[in-house]
């Protein structure tokens, strides 16, 4: 699916990741672990074609390095960001139209996000910036998922919300896994979600992968890895 080779990345001429390899497979879903300033944005930017790269990313095992990010997206690249970057002063509905843009299927798919969350069909006409932080997040999600994409990167899901939040969305994560089969790569600082919803992980600090392994092989993590 995603196999990232020896990357470099770069904000103007500030070298922020070096030498990370990773690998996505059908259907996986991993995480990214790290501290605050580790580079794990970066690295979801580098995947989406956001920053200036060195190395290879292959996406089902075409080479996708030099392509322009909408390229990307009709691979079957999709990301819910950080910020989930949401449209505030348009509806629900036509936030989630927004992420079909690249996809005449659309009903089918809203039709499978409202009831994957079916607080967003009860609010289709509400006002994205009048919805609570928790909603927001299922909304930037769902859009994510209006595109069909084969893989689905978000960054840090679980950012502001509150505890019984983040169970409903580590809930729905494992719903799309099951439900659609689509690769995930999850930026979290969150361990307790990655480990809950990811099969493996990485942890990244520093601009480098310092370790790797199935959740399990990584339940000893130092909270050094983690501080701020």
């Amino acid at each position: 699916m995603l196999r990232v080779r020896n990357l470099d990345a770069y904000y103007n001429k500030a070298k922020i990741l070096n030498d990370v390899n990773l690998e996505v497979g059908e259907g996986e879903v991993v995480a990214i672990l790290g501290p605050n300033g580790a580079g794990k944005t970066t690295l979801l930017k580098s995947v989406c074609g956001l920053v200036d790269v060195k190395g290879e990313i292959y996406l089902n095992g075409e080479k996708i390095t030099n392509l322009k990010p909408h390229e990307r997206i009709r691979m079957g690249i999709s990301i819910c960001p950080e910020g989930r970057r949401l449209f505030p002063n348009m509806s629900v509905e036509d936030n989630l139209l927004l992420g079909a843009i690249f996809n005449g299927n659309y009903k089918e798919n809203l039709k499978y996000v409202f009831n994957l969350f079916p607080r967003l069909e009860e609010r289709r006409k509400q006002l994205a910036k009048t919805m609570s932080g928790g909603e927001q997040q299922m909304l930037a999600i769902a859009r994510a998922l209006m595109s069909e994409p084969s893989l689905l990167l978000l960054d840090e899901p679980s950012m502001g919300l509150a505890p019984i939040v983040i169970e409903s969305i580590a809930e729905a994560l494992k719903r799309i896994k099951k439900d659609l089969g689509v690769s995930m790569l999850i930026v979290e600082q969150n361990v307790h979600l990655a480990f809950e919803v990811a099969d493996k992980a990485y942890v990244l600090v520093k601009g480098e992968i310092v370790r790797q392994g199935s959740v399990d092989e990584l339940q000893d993590l130092e909270e050094d890895y983690f501080e701020v």
